[in-house]
């Protein structure tokens, strides 16, 4: 994120993402082909490298924080992957666009509507699509963490993209991708770019532990994100680690 971002304590997460989020159904599925097909979508754009003067901390709520934390994240992604891939000798292109939607149904994906209550990347017309709506009530109630554990997560599809990962299992995809959003959070703590206060790392572990699969559904099921205890995991391996800990190489 180039400067430091003090991000304000959060409130507890597990029932409030239980009934926000699990909703969502998908936090991040690889759609394999399309543009978004929309009134022109605008680009996201190269958001500004945040800095602390810019990234509000008194815990208000309002559309325009909820802008700023949104490109804080999307910012955040891009400088962390751009940097790496720059330590491996490799040119890093940042996903073209960040599109948000109202309705569902107004973008797609490779001829399929994206529902509400989603975040999705795309990965042929590589995009990042998500229902405004339930992004601004989620940050509302859970806080600005959702958006940098979304942007973090989506932005790993991409990268996986980039790399020419495909799994034979949503659910391998979708694992490795939270373990890259972990990396992604943990190495910008480690580096001074993202500031945590005391307290929201469990409010990180009630948060995921709310939006496992149920324990139910068949792993290899078309979709599958991994259970509670998985994506915990995953995450925080990640976080502690960094990308050794996400079977890249």
């Amino acid at each position: 994120m180039g400067d430091r971002v003090r991000r304000r304590r959060l409130g507890p997460l597990a029932g409030l993402l239980a009934a926000v989020v699990v909703a969502a159904g998908c936090m991040g599925g690889g759609l394999d082909q399309g543009e978004p097909q929309q009134p022109a979508p605008r680009p996201s754009g190269q958001p500004a490298s945040p800095g602390a003067e810019t990234t509000r901390a008194d815990g208000t709520t309002s559309v325009a924080e909820f802008k700023q934390d949104f490109s804080d994240a999307v910012a955040g992604a891009e400088q962390y992957w751009t940097a790496k891939f720059r330590a491996s000798g490799e040119q890093f292109r940042p996903i073209r666009r960040v599109v948000p939607y109202t309705r569902s149904g107004e973008v797609s994906c490779g001829g399929q509507g994206l529902p509400r209550n989603n975040a999705v990347y795309c990965s042929a017309g590589d995009f990042i699509a998500y229902d405004v709506n339930w992004s601004v009530s989620a940050f509302r109630q859970i806080g600005d963490a959702f958006l940098f554990y979304l942007l973090g997560h989506e932005y790993a599809h991409g990268v996986q993209t980039r790399l020419g990962i495909r799994y034979n299992f949503t659910i391998q995809q979708e694992l490795q991708a939270d373990c890259m959003a972990g990396a992604y959070l943990g190495d910008s703590v480690r580096a001074g770019t993202l500031t945590l206060e005391d307290g929201d790392l469990d409010e990180f572990r009630e948060g995921l532990l709310a939006v496992g699969d149920d324990p139910d559904q068949p792993w290899f099921a078309e979709g599958a994100h991994g259970t509670a205890e998985q994506r915990s995991e995953k995450f925080f391996a990640g976080y502690e680690n960094s990308l050794d800990a996400c079977g890249l190489r």
